[in-house]
């Protein structure tokens, strides 16, 4: 682990096996943070943040650490990817993305390390009354497993741009790509204990540190089970989070839509790291005068698709583990009884990868709106299908869920899709696009139990910073 700009392993020197999920492999293993391991990353974070050294470091010099950053994350995209993908089992092509956009957070936020600004308020004759956005202090980042290098750099260079020190727990199964920023960290004029990464469970490390005292915010993107427990942590030391916590996202295709686009959009939000993402496109709303034809489209695309090791880019890969795919093979049971699945649905058994958890991509349709399977977050390559007659009708199933994290609107009328884009409870919305090339710039977070709290662009830097007013009686 990399505590206070040194390579630690845990205080009781128990260790992790890192498995690769396209066939259960061992390819590393890492220290088993705990308690303790923690406390000494959080205090280090801590004494580093009041020291004279990190007081003095000027706001444009962290952003020229951030660029050194950037850098780095290019030089050595080929690596990171492929670290990535052992590491998720995403296809190779996803990851190389996927560090991309690292690269582009770490690029975005040095560009406003120096641009944090307040403002002046009047007040009246002879006061001068302005705002300061002060750093936070230490900032804690419980990162998920299914996108760890981009999460990790999106939330990491927001919480350094504003001047705070760093905390981060990776994911138990995916802590590699995390190490490896802590490794570019080590290499640049940073500060000790600035940045810091602590690897271990979450029900160890990760309890420990949303519930650490010293600790002024909590970054954590996940479940909703397990953002509550962080939520209710971070609550008994009056400290604030950020929460994404999922989603059970539409894409709404209306009979005016183009169609082609519309329904290639459909498949990649849904096939992207073999579902398993927040903002997967899970559930497909469309008008009826158009569903078989979209059903028929989609059906032929998923059975189009090649599946096995993401390191041979496959266009699916692995589901992460056996516990994650038991999950999604409990909804494809519900689903067997319940509704009727067009296509999909099976393990996969892939020649020398048999202990690989690999499915096809399931597409069901028949669904009760108001059952488990329409509105629970299913985590995997499994699409639902719901026609719909009118746009009231379209809105009504949108919302129809708990989450409320993204929007796909498909329509060629603007006034049609401003109407519902105002409408859909939902965090972000896309209209005739889904993604809009990774999204570094937009706030991204969610309505209802998807969370709360944006991440990304401008508004993710309110996370790191407080408020502070100052009055000043001149005459």
């Amino acid at each position: 682990m990399y505590r206070n700009g040194e390579w630690v392993e845990s205080l009781d020197k128990q260790t992790i096996q890192v498995l690769n999920p396209a066939d259960l492999s061992m390819i590393a293993s890492v220290p088993r943070g705990k308690s303790g391991d923690i406390d000494e990353a959080v205090m280090a974070a801590k004494t580093a943040f009041f020291s004279k050294e990190w007081k003095q470091f000027k706001p444009h010099e962290r952003g020229y650490v951030l660029f050194e950053l950037a850098q780095k994350i290019r030089e050595n995209k080929e690596e990171l990817a492929r670290l990535e993908t052992l590491d998720v089992g995403k296809p190779l092509k996803q990851s190389l993305s996927d560090v991309d956009a690292a690269a582009r957070y770490f690029e975005f936020y040095a560009g406003m390390a120096d641009k944090i600004m307040g403002e002046t308020i009047p007040i009246e004759n002879g006061i001068l009354d302005y705002t300061v956005r002060e750093p936070i202090g230490v900032t804690a980042h419980i990162v998920p497993w299914n996108y760890p290098i981009q999460i990790s750099a999106r939330s990491a260079a927001a919480a350094i741009a504003a001047g705070n020190a760093v905390v981060m727990k990776p994911a138990e199964d995916t802590p590699l790509t995390s190490l490896k920023l802590a490794e570019y960290f080590d290499r640049t004029n940073l500060p000790k204990g600035i940045f810091n990464v602590i690897t271990g469970y979450g029900w160890e490390a990760g309890a420990a540190l949303s519930s650490h005292p010293d600790i002024n915010h909590v970054t954590f993107t996940g479940s909703q089970q397990t953002g509550r427990a962080v939520m209710e942590a971070a609550a008994k030391n009056i400290v604030p989070v950020t929460l994404e916590l999922g989603g059970k996202s539409p894409n709404l295709l209306f009979a005016d839509c183009e169609l082609e686009e519309a329904v290639e959009w459909v498949v990649k939000s849904i096939i992207q790291n073999a579902g398993q993402t927040c903002s997967a496109g899970s559930r497909l709303l469309v008008e009826a005068s158009i569903k078989d034809e979209v059903v028929a489209k989609i059906k032929e695309r998923f059975e189009a698709l090649t599946i096995g090791p993401g390191i041979r880019d496959y266009d699916l890969g692995p589901i992460i583990s056996q516990k994650q795919y038991e999950r999604i093979q409990s909804f494809i049971d519900l689903a067997e009884k319940e509704a009727t699945i067009i296509t999909g649905g099976k393990r996969i058994s892939i020649e020398g990868n048999e202990n690989g958890c690999y499915m096809s991509p399931t597409l069901i349709e028949g669904v009760d709106p108001d059952s488990e399977l329409a509105k629970e977050e299913i985590f995997g390559p499994v699409l639902t299908v719901f026609p719909f007659e009118t746009e009231e009708e379209a809105v009504y199933l949108a919302n129809n869920t708990p989450y409320g994290l993204v929007t796909g609107i498909w329509t060629m009328n603007s006034k049609k899709a401003h109407r519902v884009a105002d409408q859909v409870q939902s965090g972000q919305v896309f209209i005739n696009n889904y993604g809009a090339a990774g999204g570094i710039q937009m706030p991204f977070g969610g309505y209802k139990r998807s969370g709360f709290g944006r991440e990304k662009g401008l508004e993710a830097l309110k996370n790191y910073t407080q408020l502070k007013n100052v009055a000043l009686k001149y005459y």
